[in-house]
């Protein structure tokens, strides 16, 4: 596994493995074992997900040294707040049976984040959580959080596949030293990703697939990945990308697959800030 350097010292995967919409917690804590068996060491979850328990009984049952795992968690909109978030933050550090979280990042820009930021930065300081960050926040945002706090995210996690590159953004994350991390990198399969004759005509080349090429593309670009799968074959195919290069031609070929919008909404659409904020907890 290749490693990154954040913003405070600590290393973090390069490529990981994600667990949005596994709800069942059998599959869920089966396709975490799996992962973990196939050699990934970040695993990323959410309280919102509510498969945080899940997550946990597989990182027990897998026997892998803690110092080895980088996990991370989301702390949700109704969590958002400074007594909140440290209430929410012992949850779910109960509900994944750990000492200590690697990553804890506020999951929307919505709700009292100052307040939980504030919180985040106190058990940041007191050794709880070994980095900070934040996710799906915008260049408005990021910057204004950056520009009144002490301590500057060491992440954020962002919608981020070859028809949305978000260079401007992470133009904006490198000058303050924040590593960008994708969440959907293969679009969830919208517009025919798995198929698209770019992509596929680049990884003929190489013996690869159209998903290994996107992660590869992503890793030459400095972004950490967290793709999902249930199937284990999928995931030794997706972390299969270490052992093969694209040229500064097929980067730039990829590049003009950008359509420069999101495929799963935007926080500054009033429908969109509307429907996240009445989303639930989910409880196991």
């Amino acid at each position: 596994m290749e490693y990154v350097t954040l913003n405070n010292g600590v290393k973090m995967p390069m490529l990981g493995f994600g667990v949005f919409q596994i709800a069942d917690a059998d599959v869920c804590e089966q396709a975490v074992y799996d992962a973990l068996m196939t050699g990934y060491r970040l695993i990323d979850t959410a309280a919102v997900y509510g498969n945080e328990e899940a997550v946990g009984r597989a990182i027990k049952r897998s026997g892998i040294p803690r110092e080895e795992l980088f996990i991370t968690t989301k702390l949700w909109v109704q969590d958002a707040g400074y007594e909140k978030t440290k209430k929410a933050f012992e949850t779910s550090l109960s509900n994944l049976r750990l000492d200590y979280l690697d990553l804890y990042l506020i999951h929307r820009p919505f709700g009292d984040y100052y307040g939980a930021w504030r919180a985040m930065e106190e058990l940041y300081e007191a050794g709880k959580i070994r980095a900070i960050g934040l996710s799906n926040f915008g260049s408005d945002r990021l910057v204004d959080l950056v520009m009144n706090n002490k301590v500057v995210p060491a992440v954020n996690q962002v919608e981020c596949h070859p028809f949305f590159q978000q260079k401007a953004a992470f133009a904006l994350m490198e000058e303050y030293q924040i590593q960008p991390e994708a969440w959907a990198p293969f679009a969830e399969g919208q517009k025919n990703l798995f198929t698209n004759e770019m992509l596929s005509g680049i990884g003929k080349k190489y013996g690869k697939s159209a998903a290994q090429v996107v992660l590869r593309w992503n890793y030459q670009r400095g972004v950490v990945t967290i793709p999902k799968s249930i199937h284990k074959e999928r995931m030794e195919q997706n972390i299969s990308i270490f052992d093969f290069s694209l040229t500064e031609e097929e980067m730039e070929k990829i590049s003009t697959l950008d359509e420069g919008v999101t495929l799963f909404g935007a926080n500054e659409d009033p429908q969109y800030a509307k429907m996240i904020n009445s989303v639930k907890l989910h409880q196991e």
